[in-house]
């Protein structure tokens, strides 16, 4: 890690894709498995209100306000292959994933070094958060089903480009720091990303970074800038500090 060795916060916000778990899991695995199930999403659920909503989502994205279910799979097919970070999309897929998991068709993929170290700034006293491009109803799912079960007695909330809003926008850290209120100050809170923009978004809303760089992601060779970085979580020492009182 290229800073001081460890971190006194109070909470820890994670990304997903790349930093707690692999993307090539995530495109190879979760990516056509909702792609398959766009069609009979759309043609048999089409009147439930999240996917109704969602629909009208694309349609407004898309510019094209008469798009029928055929077209909006389409779109839908061309955000995946351009990995769109839209938000109707992570819907979609977030509901078509959720119900992968339960069935037990999905299991999530974590790094070896993620779940252990989880664990540990969980019974220090460390709330742990998430935001993620993928709909809160996937992270859900996907701490729920992990390969060691369920994790979500450990994370306190979600967020993700709905209700917070885009991953390179300060503001997006800085209405999570509202939400969250008492229980961390945005100083006192540290984010952990494989991306340089979201680390330059969540720092310029006044928390602290690191930048988790492992090889083989599709963002390693871009670095980091000047953030401290480490290579997987057990490199990140995190502590609440203790009352003197």
């Amino acid at each position: 890690m290229s800073s001081s060795s460890g971190f006194d916060v109070d909470a820890v916000v994670l990304d997903i894709e790349g930093t707690t778990s692999a993307t090539g899991f995530v495109v190879d695995v979760l990516y056509p498995y909702a792609r398959e199930r766009f069609g009979a999403l759309l043609a048999s659920r089409g009147g439930e209100p999240e996917v109704a909503r969602a629909v009208a989502q694309v349609r407004e994205l898309a510019g094209e306000p008469d798009a029928d279910a055929g077209r909006v799979e389409k779109i839908l097919g061309e955000w995946v292959d351009a990995d769109r970070k839209a938000t109707p999309l992570k819907t979609l897929q977030g509901i078509l994933w959720a119900e992968g998991f339960a069935r037990g068709e999905l299991v999530s993929h974590f790094y070896p070094d993620v779940i252990p170290r989880l664990r540990r700034w969980h019974a220090d006293g460390v709330r742990l958060y998430v935001y993620s491009s993928g709909s809160v109803a996937a992270q859900r799912a996907w701490f729920t089903y992990s390969p060691e079960g369920s994790l979500m007695d450990l994370v306190s909330g979600f967020y993700d480009t709905e209700n917070a809003g885009p991953k390179q926008d300060p503001a997006s850290y800085r209405a999570i720091s509202a939400a969250v209120g008492a229980d961390a100050a945005a100083d006192r809170t540290l984010f952990l990303s494989d991306r340089l923009g979201e680390l330059d978004a969540a720092r310029d809303a006044g928390w602290r970074v690191v930048g988790v760089r492992r090889a083989g992601e599709p963002y390693f060779a871009a670095g980091v800038g000047g953030h401290p970085e480490a290579s997987a979580f057990d490199a990140i020492t995190v502590s609440v500090p203790r009352s003197t009182a």
